[in-house]
């Protein structure tokens, strides 16, 4: 029996963190009560090995079932007693394994390798070091410790190319269809390609612009945002040159992608280089939910069917290609769960494979043997959400569109035309002034634009597959499932004979892929609390410790030039009003261009205009000027959300790069105010500030000083602000919140998960491109002089 055939076997296991390795792990735990179980897991930048297993794998709803058996207790001694972890990479040699890593891999008896890249869209570097030489990395390290343990590696029916017909369970490069390939030459090329784009990508001219694509996204967001972001369009530029080099290099030998060619170079190294260890290789097809192990449907993650099956519920792939009488081999995963345990469990206790010959394969697929048609697939799926509709955000049902199974080319012409009608409307819409309830159709638009970008991309990633004619044989495994116990059937079932396709996918995988896609299934919504109203809640939580606020268009709909104007036409009369206004509007284009360049060099350049000012007259005109246009511009919702936060215990701050004796008279709203100031000399303000005002990076930076001062968490802190200039504060904090945003914050919010607030202006709101306070010509000097 499987059980007793593993009894007291240790297992050195790769990959647990990811779909398949998360199954293989709980079934282990569950299903082979006697088993030792050793973890080979990447550190991240902030956790440890063990921390991620924790994190990442034992809190996965996989293990919900062995907790309920066993008992939350139980269940966390069970782990502690069975399961070690160690830190190491399958994309370095070595492993990067330290002594106590490699003592744990001698003691293994069974090695069992399902780490790997599985996009399908990798750089072709990052899936050489992962793919390619990570099982001849973990083989080469087994034959250095001179140990033989049994090895398996995960590998994927789709070494066997772009092909049609029967692809056998037999190795790669005994197929006459393979293509003889020196997978060494591929590795050095692949590095190789990675110093030559990196190398490119630094170039004057590509940094140039890296640089303008950055400041087109961000807008004035600050030197240090926007150098961030030109480094990260440096990389990912390298990344797509990287991608599409590992797509070209794949189909010009046969294979759908990276992934694919990769995974059959691996073993091919492998079979050269496992040396003394007995090897098997056990290749899956598209491995989708479980059949019922752990629970029907459970999944981790999106495989590569469900983004396709959740864009054709939503209306946004039309069509898709493939062929219609073709054979969509997909295998659940517990099924593969299953085969892995049985094949170490089959040579556990016997005589193990001949390490002089090529490693013998088991392929774990339905294909052969229970062959799923693609217009089977594609009829259920129509039915079932026809049945069970999708909602738009109108709350209207969404209509299946009927797919005619045309050819990729024109799928992928269909969707290239679409992308170029959107992205010129959308250029339209940037280059218009707008902000907060019309920002959001630019920011519509944008959404529109990447889910067709999105669908293209499946289109290019998955249509291969849909239109895939091979036809994985399953000889050797039925073979075994022949010599498995009936009492090990029920429970480790691998027979893919045993599949009800249109039950499975009706009654198990569609309910799961729209449960985990939290997708709206009923007009009223996806049930329960809005996104908006939970994000709300959050933001005025009691536990929250402070909230800062910008000043123009987040609590008024004002800005400095209006001020200015405001104030300075206070000291104006007939002509010199009139030649004012017209001087100013006339300046108004070139204040716009130098404000979207640089926040900080526009105020210093704008508040010259102050100079010789009288400081007596200015506040005192200030003062009246809070009820004759502040308070008539507000947003009381946004005032009405300052008290709220006050009343909640928050302590308030406004952050702004206004003047502060424009501010003064708000002062009482808030506990703190951080304003812009000018130096004085004489009575009269110079027009010279008396340190750089609060914008971008140096409003960030008066914020964490805030917090510091105060002994505040800024993760516990909220930001309230309009504008991309203003993302360097509402990154700083825990909880960002875009008020009226204008449409490059409106499109970076919906991406971030933020909150958006759109706060109406008060009741007898007159708009006017240039306020105009009422003539009052003091016996002072004009203040503030017109110039």
């Amino acid at each position: 029996m499987i059980p007793e055939a593993l009894a007291g076997k240790r297992l050195f296991i790769t990959g647990s963190t990811g779909f398949l390795g998360t199954a293989l792990v709980e079934r282990l735990l569950r299903g082979v009560p006697d088993a030792q179980l050793t973890l080979l897991i990447r550190p991240g930048r902030r956790a440890s090995a063990a921390q991620r297993a924790r994190r990442e794998l034992f809190r996965n709803d996989a293990f919900e079932r062995l907790r309920a058996d066993r008992g939350s207790k139980e269940f966390d001694a069970e782990v502690d007693r069975r399961v070690s972890v160690v830190g190491g990479d399958v994309s370095v040699d070595g492993l990067g394994l330290d002594d106590a890593g490699r003592a744990a891999l001698a003691a293994a008896d069974i090695v069992i390798h399902s780490a790997a890249a599985v996009s399908f869209d990798s750089p072709i570097d990052a899936a050489v070091e992962i793919n390619l030489l990570g099982p001849s990395r973990i083989a080469q390290v087994l034959n250095e410790l001179g140990v033989a343990p049994h090895y398996i590696a995960v590998s994927t029916c789709y070494v066997a190319g772009s092909r049609r017909g029967n692809a056998l369970e037999e190795p790669v490069d005994a197929s006459p269809f393979y293509v003889d390939v020196d997978w060494r030459a591929e590795v050095a090329g692949a590095r190789r390609a990675r110093a030559d784009a990196d190398a490119e990508s630094r170039s004057a001219e590509s940094l140039r612009k890296f640089r303008r694509d950055a400041r087109s996204e961000l807008g004035a967001a600050g030197g240090p945002l926007l150098a961030a972001k030109t480094e990260q369009l440096r990389q990912r530029w390298v990344d797509d040159r990287l991608i599409e080099a590992g797509r070209a290099r794949a189909a010009s030998v046969g294979f759908p992608d990276a992934y694919a060619f990769t995974k059959a170079l691996a073993e091919v190294a492998l079979a050269e280089t496992h040396g003394a260890v007995p090897t098997t290789i056990l290749r899956p097809s598209i491995i989708e939910s479980a059949l019922a192990e752990p629970s029907p449907g459970w999944i981790r993650g999106f495989r590569m069917a469900e983004p396709v099956i959740i864009s054709y519920a939503r209306g946004l792939l039309r069509d898709f290609p493939g062929v219609p009488e073709g054979v969509v081999d997909v295998i659940p995963v517990d099924l593969v769960v299953a085969g892995i345990i049985a094949v170490a469990a089959a040579e556990a206790n016997e005589p193990r494979p001949d390490p002089t010959v090529a490693p013998p394969v088991f392929q774990v697929a339905s294909g052969s043997a229970n062959p799923l048609r693609y217009r089977q697939l594609v009829d259920l799926v129509s039915t079932w959400f026809s049945e069970h509709p999708l909602y738009d955000s109108m709350g209207q049902p969404i209509k299946v569109p009927q797919w005619s199974f045309p050819g990729r080319g024109r799928v992928e012409g269909q969707l290239r035309r679409t992308l170029k009608v959107i992205t010129k409307a959308e250029n339209t819409l940037n280059a218009l002034p707008l902000r907060g309830r019309q920002a959001e159709l630019a920011a519509n638009l944008e959404e529109k634009r990447e889910l067709a970008e999105r669908a293209k991309g499946y289109v290019e990633l998955y249509g291969k597959y849909a239109e895939c004619e091979a036809i994985y044989g399953v000889q050797r495994l039925l073979a075994l499932w022949d010599r498995v116990e009936h009492a090990d059937r029920e429970q480790f079932c691998f027979d893919p004979r045993v599949i009800a396709w249109d039950d499975y996918v009706r009654n198990t995988h569609l309910p799961s892929v729209v449960r985990n896609a939290r997708v709206r299934t009923s007009p009223g919504g996806r049930g329960g609390e809005s996104r908006t109203d939970r994000l709300r809640r959050q933001v005025l939580a009691p536990e929250r410790q402070f909230a800062a606020f910008d000043l123009e268009n987040t609590l008024i709909a004002s800005n400095v030039v209006a001020s200015y104007a405001w104030l300075a036409s206070r000291q104006l009369d007939g002509r010199d009003r009139a030649r004012f206004v017209a001087r100013t509007l006339a300046e108004g284009p070139a204040l716009l261009r130098l404000d979207k360049a640089d926040r900080s060099d526009f105020l210093r350049y704008f508040y010259r205009r102050y100079k010789d000012a009288p400081v007596e007259q200015l506040q005192a005109d200030s003062a009246e000027m809070l009820s004759e246009l502040i308070l008539t511009r507000s947003f009381p919702a946004a005032l009405r959300r300052v008290r709220e936060h006050r009343a909640l215990g928050h302590r308030t701050v406004l952050i702004t790069g206004a003047l502060d004796f424009v501010i003064d008279p708000l002062r009482p709203l808030f506990d703190d105010v951080v304003a812009a100031e000018m130096t004085t000399r004489d009575g009269r303000y110079t027009g010279e500030l008396v340190a750089a005002p609060p914008t971008g990076e140096s409003r960030a930076q008066a914020l964490f000083d805030y917090a510091a001062e105060h002994g505040f968490d800024p993760a516990e802190g909220v930001a309230y602000a309009d504008s991309t200039s203003d993302l360097p504060m509402l990154e700083a904090v825990g909880f960002p919140v875009a008020v009226n945003p204008e449409t490059r914050l409106a499109a970076l919010a919906r991406k971030r998960g933020w909150l958006v607030e759109q706060f109406d202006r008060a009741p007898g709101f007159r708009h006017a491109l240039l306020p105009l306070a009422p003539a009052h010509r003091s016996l002072a000097q004009p203040s503030p002089s017109p110039k």
